[in-house]
C-alpha cells in the first residue's frame, strides 16, 4: 500500500492542477494522498470532485502547509486530515492570505523598479483561486524571458537579500498548531531534515514543536540520505512524535515522485494510525507501506529555500 502525505498543486507553488495531480497519483498506484498547498485549501474540493468521477480508488486527505516564523527561520507546519470547512479555520486562513497578498504586491512593486513590468497580473493568473507565491513570480519571469530558469529568478531577484525579496510576516509555530487542532487535524513538522539548522538548533526546533503541542514530524523524504532519515526517525522516537511520510511533490523531477521511497520504520507510530478515512489496514501495517529502497540524496535540495 502506498501513501503520500505532502503534495502541492498550482494553487500554491506546485505545477499541476488538482486533476493532474490525482491522475499522477493513480499512475503511481497511490492509495492515499494528502494535498497540502501553502496556506490554502482551495484545491481540496476540486480534487475531491474529480476523484469522485474516477474508477480507481484514492483517499484524498485534506491538508495544508502553514508558513510560520521561528527565530528568523521560515518553518512549515503541515495540517493533516483537517476540517477544511471549519468557519474559524477559514477566517484564520483569510488572515494568512491577506499577509501573502500584501507581500505579493510589494514584490511586484520591487520587480517593477527593476524593470520587470506586468508581472503581478500573470502571477495572479497562475495562482488562480490560490495565493500568489514567489514560485508564481518565478514562472512569469521565465515565461517573459527575464531569467533563464527558476533558480535564476531566486538568485537574482526573489531570494533573501536580493532586490525583490520581501521578508514574510508569518504566524508563530504555536498559532499554526492551534489552528490545525481547532480544525480537528494533526500538526506535523514538515521536512525537518531540510532546514538550514545545526544539529543543536534542529533539536531546539523539535523540542519547541513538541512542547507547543505538535503531533508528528516527517521522517521520510526522497531527498534525504539514508543516515539522515535514520536520524529523523531517532528524533521522532526520542520526542514521542508520530511519523509522517511525504514527497513534498511540486512537479515531476529526477529526485521527486509521488509515493516513492517513503519508508516509515516499523517501530514508529504512523501519523495516520487512527484515521478512519483511509482504513485500518494502513494503521496496523505501517512497515508494509512503500517498501522500496531509498535513493541517493540530492545534496543541493536541503540548501534550497522555500519557493513560497
Amino acid at each position: 500500500m502506498k501513501i503520500d502525505l505532502h503534495s502541492h498543486t498550482h494553487y500554491s507553488d506546485g505545477h499541476l492542477s488538482p486533476q493532474e495531480l490525482i491522475l499522477r497519483a493513480h499512475n503511481m498506484q497511490l492509495d492515499a494522498l494528502a494535498i497540502t498547498d501553502h496556506d490554502t485549501v482551495a484545491a481540496i474540493d476540486e480534487a475531491l470532485a474529480f476523484q469522485n468521477t474516477q474508477k480507481r480508488h484514492l483517499s484524498i486527505i485534506p491538508g495544508i502547509e502553514l508558513s510560520t516564523s521561528w527565530h528568523g527561520f521560515d518553518i512549515h507546519i503541515l495540517g493533516l486530515n483537517i476540517d477544511r470547512e471549519d468557519a474559524l479555520f477559514q477566517e484564520r486562513l483569510a488572515q494568512q492570505a491577506a499577509a501573502r497578498q500584501e507581500r505579493a504586491l510589494i514584490i511586484a512593486e520591487k520587480l517593477a523598479k527593476c524593470g520587470l513590468d506586468d508581472v503581478y497580473e500573470s502571477a495572479a493568473r497562475y495562482a488562480g483561486k490560490g495565493q500568489i507565491t514567489r514560485a508564481h513570480f518565478a514562472r512569469v519571469m521565465v515565461e517573459k524571458g527575464y531569467v533563464h530558469n527558476f533558480d535564476g529568478a531566486f538568485r537574482k531577484y526573489l531570494g533573501k537579500g536580493k532586490r525583490a525579496h520581501v521578508a514574510p510576516k508569518w504566524i508563530t509555530i504555536d498559532e499554526a498548531i492551534q489552528w490545525i487542532h481547532d480544525a480537528k487535524g494533526k500538526a506535523v513538522l514538515a521536512h525537518p531534515g531540510h532546514y538550514d539548522l545545526s544539529a543543536k538548533w534542529l533539536r531546539k526546533l523539535i523540542v519547541y514543536f513538541k512542547q507547543a503541542g505538535g503531533d508528528g514530524m516527517e521522517v521520510c523524504h526522497p531527498h534525504l540520505a539514508p543516515d539522515r532519515q535514520r536520524q529523523m526517525a531517532t528524533y521522532a522516537q526520542e520526542y514521542q512524535l508520530e511519523a509522517s511520510a511525504g514527497s513534498d511533490f511540486h512537479a515531476p523531477g529526477r529526485w521527486t515522485e509521488l509515493g516513492r521511497h517513503l519508508n516509515i520504520p516499523e517501530h514508529l507510530t504512523p501519523i495516520w494510525h487512527d484515521w478512519q478515512s483511509i482504513g485500518q489496514e494502513y494503521a496496523v501495517n505501517p512497515q508494509e507501506i512503500n517498501n522500496q529502497d531509498v535513493i541517493a540524496t540530492d545534496e543541493n535540495h536541503k540548501n534550497k529555500e522555500s519557493l513560497s
